[in-house]
């Protein structure tokens, strides 16, 4: 599987162990989709597995990863967004496996003026089969020191 040039630190605010994305495997105007190979490294696994609740940061990610993407076309650097919620969460699998390479896709359904998003998300193996998949909701706003004063 062939990744993008771009790196992945590029396009997510995301960095050190808390970066869980391996690359950017295609991206089209409304869609990205992301590279993850779960790691062993102590953070998430548990005995050769990681949980299927981390899958909703593999999607969190994977949206971090378009927006920065955009973002890049305009010379923007990466940019903090926030995760809302989910309306649900459904997974085939309770736990991934450590090495087994997995793609996440996000694709937007609904972007607003002022920083609202839902995306679709997806999560599967390299041969087509769904593991996970969410309808996320997310926010990203346009001055992040402004809205944190605000809403301190």
């Amino acid at each position: 599987m062939k990744l993008l040039d771009t790196p992945i630190s590029e396009l997510v605010p995301h960095a050190g162990p808390m970066l869980l994305l391996d690359g950017v495997v295609a991206v089209s105007a409304n869609s990205l989709t992301a590279l993850v190979v779960p790691r062993g490294d102590g953070m998430f696994d548990d005995a050769g597995f990681v949980g299927g609740w981390v899958g909703l940061e593999y999607m969190a990610q994977t949206m971090a990863a378009l927006a920065g993407w955009e973002g890049r076309q305009r010379n923007e650097p990466p940019r903090v967004g926030f995760m809302l919620g989910t309306r649900r969460y459904h997974t085939h699998v309770s736990r991934f496996v450590v090495g087994q390479p997995l793609l996440v896709t996000a694709t937007r359904e609904f972007q607003a003026d002022n920083g609202i998003g839902v995306m679709q998300c997806r999560i599967a193996t390299p041969q087509g089969e769904t593991l996970a998949e969410a309808l996320l909701s997310a926010y990203q706003p346009e001055n992040l020191d402004a809205f944190l004063k605000e809403h301190a």
